[in-house]
């Protein structure tokens, strides 16, 4: 008897949500096909590199067909020191990386600009090796971070321009 009442529960449920409208993100009425049509430009640095990348990895971009949209990025990057030993070295490494953005409709109208954060530490190292590679790994994750939070904004951003 209960188990029939949870499934008369769960299919309530599925009944009040297929009525009120709601559509996934990345459903085909969505804007996925759209993310997908979006051209990104970035600084031409290797961390510019690294952001197109994870820009066209995130937007899951479509080289088969015509860009509607063009992405502009600019990166900023801010290193500190977060904690010392006790020889007075660094131990420890904020990177805090800002991207700018503006997307622009390829046929004309009006840009749409924001900014996003991410923000990673890592650790010094004492050999140069490990230390650049600390320090190349922590600008890898926040280029991979500022990449999913523009996705996120650019699919509300569009999500809002589809509503009727």
């Amino acid at each position: 008897m209960i188990r029939l009442a949870r499934i008369g529960a769960a299919f309530s449920a599925l009944m009040m949500l297929a009525a009120c409208g709601f559509t996934p993100l990345y459903a085909e009425p969505g804007v996925s096909p759209t993310l997908s049509r979006i051209s990104v430009s970035v600084p031409d640095t290797r961390v510019g590199y690294e952001l197109r990348q994870a820009l066209e990895d995130e937007l899951a971009w479509d080289r088969g067909q015509t860009p509607l949209w063009r992405l502009q990025t600019d990166v900023e990057q801010r290193r500190a020191a977060l904690g010392r030993r006790v020889d007075d070295t660094v131990s420890r490494y904020e990177l805090v990386m800002v991207v700018r953005y503006q997307l622009t409709p390829v046929s004309g109208g009006e840009a749409i600009t924001d900014a996003v954060t991410a923000t990673v530490t890592y650790a010094a190292a004492d050999q140069a090796y490990a230390a650049i590679a600390a320090q190349r790994d922590g600008e890898q994750r926040a280029v991979a971070e500022a990449a999913r939070l523009i996705r996120l904004d650019v699919s509300r951003v569009l999500a809002e321009l589809n509503q009727p």
